[in-house]
C-alpha cells in the first residue's frame, strides 16, 4: 500500500491550519490559501521549498528524523501528530512485505488478562484492539454496550456502533466528540500499520456506510486513547456520567484495558449497581429460556 495520499493530505490539512500570525510571519496583501504558503513552511522547518513540496506531494522515504522535528515544529504539531507524522514517514521506508506479514499475526487475549478483566465484577471492563474491536468484556461491560451487542451490523467494534447504530447518538451523550476520537484513533493506526487488510476493510466499509464518517475522516485529525469521562445514556438505566482509564498492555499487540468507575455516593454508582442487576437478571432470565 503506497502512503502517498495520506502523507499529502496530512501535510496540506496541518498547514492549512496554521495561520502566519501564529507562525509569527508578517502579511502583506491579498493571501489564497486558509494557512501558511509551501515556502513559508519550509522556511520555518529549514528546508528548501522544493524539498518541502516533495515532501507534501507524500514522499517521506527516508527522512531524517532531524526534518521530521523541523516540520513539527513548523506545522505545530502536538505530540499525537507528531507520532503520526513518524508512523507515516516509517510506512514509507523499505520492507513493506516483511511489515506486511509480521502484522498479518492477530493478537490474542491473553488468559491472564481475560482473567483481570473478568475479575471486576463491579466494573465495567473490555480488552480493545487497535481497530476498535472488542475483544473481550466482563457481564457488566456487556450490559453497559447492550444495544452495541444487540446490533449485528456492530460486530462489536466501536466505531461500527458509533456511526452504524442509529441509538449511538442517544446513548453517547457526547456523540460527536467520541465519534471524532474514534476516527482519530482509526487514522493513528492507519499511519502505524498501512498493510492492516482488516483496517483498510473497515474504514472503507464505514465511509459508505455513514456520511458523517467520511467527512471526519476527510479532517486528518488524529487521536489516541486517554483518560477521560464518558456521559452515556443507556436504554434502561438513565444517565451515567462514568471515569474511563485506558491502560495499554506492555507488549506489542496494541491491546489496552479499558474500565469504567463511578465515584462512591454518586448517582453514577448507584446506576452502575442498578445496572449489574439488571444485568443479573437479564442473564438468567436468557438461561431459564434456554
Amino acid at each position: 500500500m503506497d502512503n502517498r495520499d495520506a502523507v499529502s493530505a496530512f501535510l496540506r490539512s496541518r498547514r492549512d491550519r496554521v495561520t502566519p500570525e501564529q507562525a509569527g510571519l508578517p502579511t502583506y496583501g491579498q493571501r489564497r490559501v486558509p494557512g501558511l504558503r509551501r515556502g513559508e513552511v519550509a522556511a520555518l522547518a529549514g528546508v528548501s521549498v522544493e524539498y518541502y513540496t516533495r515532501l507534501e506531494r507524500g514522499s517521506l522515504k527516508g527522512v531524517s528524523d532531524s526534518v521530521l522535528d523541523s516540520l513539527a515544529r513548523a506545522l505545530r504539531l502536538d505530540d499525537t501528530e507528531r507520532m503520526y507524522l513518524y508512523d507515516l514517514a516509517r510506512a514509507a521506508g523499505p520492507a513493506p512485505a516483511a511489515r506486511a506479514r509480521r502484522r498479518a499475526v492477530r493478537p490474542t487475549v491473553r488468559p491472564s488478562v481475560a482473567r483481570i478483566v473478568e475479575g471486576m465484577p463491579e466494573l465495567p471492563a473490555c480488552v480493545l484492539n487497535s481497530r476498535l474491536d472488542v475483544l473481550a468484556a466482563n457481564p457488566l461491560c456487556r450490559a453497559l454496550y447492550s444495544e452495541m451487542y444487540a446490533d449485528p451490523a456492530c460486530g462489536a467494534n466501536v466505531a461500527r456502533f458509533a456511526f452504524v447504530t442509529p441509538g449511538a447518538r442517544r446513548f453517547y451523550r457526547d456523540w460527536e466528540h467520541m465519534a471524532r476520537f474514534a476516527v482519530g484513533a482509526l487514522r493513528i493506526e492507519a499511519g502505524r500499520n498501512p498493510y492492516d487488510r482488516e483496517l483498510s476493510n473497515l474504514i472503507g466499509e464505514l465511509s459508505t456506510r455513514s456520511d458523517a464518517f467520511r467527512v471526519m475522516w476527510g479532517s486528518q485529525d488524529v487521536h489516541v486513547f486517554r483518560d477521560s469521562t464518558k456521559r452515556l445514556n443507556h436504554p434502561f438505566v438513565g444517565d451515567l456520567e462514568l471515569d474511563q482509564e485506558t491502560m495499554n498492555l506492555p507488549d506489542e499487540s496494541g491491546l489496552c484495558v479499558i474500565v469504567y468507575s463511578a465515584a462512591p455516593g454518586t448517582a453514577a454508582a448507584d446506576g452502575l449497581k442498578l445496572l449489574a442487576g439488571w444485568s443479573a437478571a437479564t442473564t438468567a432470565g436468557q438461561e431459564q429460556d434456554a
